[in-house]
């Protein structure tokens, strides 16, 4: 099998209910974790020219987006975990990369209904717009209506598809690799070590999408810019192509920091639940 001698069979519901679990689990810790760092990468890719940027309020919106951050995580590994190990079994061992990538992609599209008005209300808060998350969305729905909620969604399935995909895949390819080598099951601060590499050398991969993403949510009403290209045309015209590199130092280190802590909950948590499945197994 593909993925270290995983069994060929599985339980579809039961993946997904240990993959919903871990996956909430380990989302809320990483986004409690490391929001400030997330709060000043924002901060700074939506200040314009030489705008200061606020360190007052670094956990603003912080209760608000944990709500939407634990049911979006556990839809999405809820979703990877089952069509990953579908997909293993439907591709030759040497695809394996192909799995993951689509996989991931595919979480990212179910999750990305809960991630997208979670973020835009988040990063409304981050930015001084709003002071309650429930404030946030009631007035964006006012103003802009439901479609605001989902503000930039374009410009967030560009970022975040090819980042889940491009993230889960170097993650679970370094892990079969350094399984080979080793001929053992991986331990936790090495599960950590490999969620760290694959989310800071992804994170700075996908910046340039990640602050398009950014201008177009928390402009709101604003007509600053037309769409994702518009956005593209506009910062490289008025800003240089320095600007699509704006935040990447936090960004690196909020997502390669949010890999490990990421990861190395989600294996754990996997591992918890397994062999409390086994043991009622058991005892049956």
């Amino acid at each position: 099998m593909g993925e270290g001698g995983e069994e060929k069979s599985f339980n579809f519901l039961q993946v997904l209910l240990e993959g919903s679990i871990a996956g909430g689990t380990a989302g809320v810790v990483v986004e409690t974790a490391l929001y400030p760092i997330d709060t000043i990468k924002t901060r700074l890719q939506a200040a314009r020219g030489g705008s200061r940027i606020e360190w007052k309020g670094l956990y603003s919106g912080l209760a608000g987006n944990l709500a939407g951050v634990l049911p979006a995580s556990a839809i999405f590994v809820g979703v990877y975990e089952p069509t990953k190990r579908k997909l293993l079994e439907t591709l030759p061992e040497n695809l394996s990369a192909i799995a993951h990538f689509t996989a991931g992609a595919i979480g990212g599209i179910a999750a990305s209904l809960v991630r997208v008005p979670t973020e835009v209300v988040k990063q409304r808060m981050q930015t001084g717009q709003f002071k309650k998350a429930p404030d946030a969305v009631r007035l964006i729905v006012a103003k802009e209506g439901f479609k605001g909620l989902y503000a930039g969604y374009g410009s967030f399935l560009l970022r975040d598809l090819p980042f889940d995909a491009i993230q889960f895949c170097i993650y679970e390819q370094l892990r079969i690799g350094y399984k080979l080598v080793a001929k053992r099951e991986l331990n936790d601060p090495e599960n950590a070590l490999i969620g760290a590499f694959a989310g800071a050398i992804t994170g700075a991969i996908t910046t340039p999408l990640d602050v398009m993403k950014t201008r177009l949510m928390v402009q709101g009403q604003g007509t600053q810019y037309a769409g994702i290209v518009n956005c593209a045309q506009t910062i490289l015209r008025e800003e240089g192509p320095r600007a699509f590199l704006k935040g990447i130092e936090p960004r690196v280190l909020w997502i390669g920091i949010g890999g490990s802590i990421f990861f190395g909950v989600l294996e754990k948590t996997k591992s918890m639940l397994a062999e409390r499945r086994n043991r009622d197994l058991k005892d049956e």
